[in-house]
């Protein structure tokens, strides 16, 4: 199973990660105390090991802005985590070729043409809150899990048929990355043990 590790905006995160080696980390562009701006990406993911693939997530963005960190290779993938619809997605695709991952909840999703996976969340996207992984439909494409997903629940995550992991609030400390917290769940997921 692979693992992401989203929400990263310090050098000293960058480190965390680089000693850990998860398969993926994010970077948020959208409105939120994560948020990074593109300057600010670029010097981290700069810093980071070349490895680790590097998530742009976006909140009903402008496209041009997407496809100006694509061309610049500051993120490696996108993550769509607003409104966007089957026509912003297909108007994406046609500028960038890079994998692209639709945020959706079990609640209420649609299905998606012009994606490579899904991202299963909670209904408040970002919000630390597990949902019930059990509603997952099966599903054609393959998907991410995330929501409240952290030490004490990650053996159960584990049994959930997917893709990988994202997790951001699950490996922090007063609002702040863990490096301790991310070496240990990265280690659970890729080799089973804390």
């Amino acid at each position: 199973m692979k693992i992401k590790i989203c929400g990263l905006f310090r050098n000293e995160d960058i480190d965390a990660v680089n000693e850990a080696m998860p398969d993926y980390i994010g970077f948020v562009f959208a409105k939120s105390r994560r948020q990074v701006t593109k300057a600010e990406a670029m010097n981290l993911s700069q810093r980071l090991h070349p490895k680790i693939k590097k998530v742009g997530v976006f909140v009903d963005s402008d496209i041009h802005d997407i496809v100006m960190l694509v061309q610049e290779n500051i993120i490696d993938m996108v993550q769509l985590h607003g409104h966007e619809d089957q026509s912003y997605i297909s108007n994406l695709r046609k500028n960038i070729n890079i994998p692209i991952i639709k945020a959706v909840n079990v609640d209420n999703f649609n299905l998606y043409t012009d994606i490579d996976y899904y991202l299963f969340d909670s209904i408040i996207a970002g919000s630390g809150q597990c949902f019930d992984w059990r509603k997952i439909p099966q599903m054609k494409l393959p998907f991410f899990l995330a929501g409240g997903i952290d030490l004490n629940n990650i053996d159960d995550a584990l049994k959930v048929d997917c893709l990988g992991l994202d997790i951001s609030s699950g490996v922090e400390t007063n609002g702040y990355k863990d490096k301790e917290k991310i070496k240990r769940i990265v280690r659970k997921v890729k080799y089973g043990n804390r």
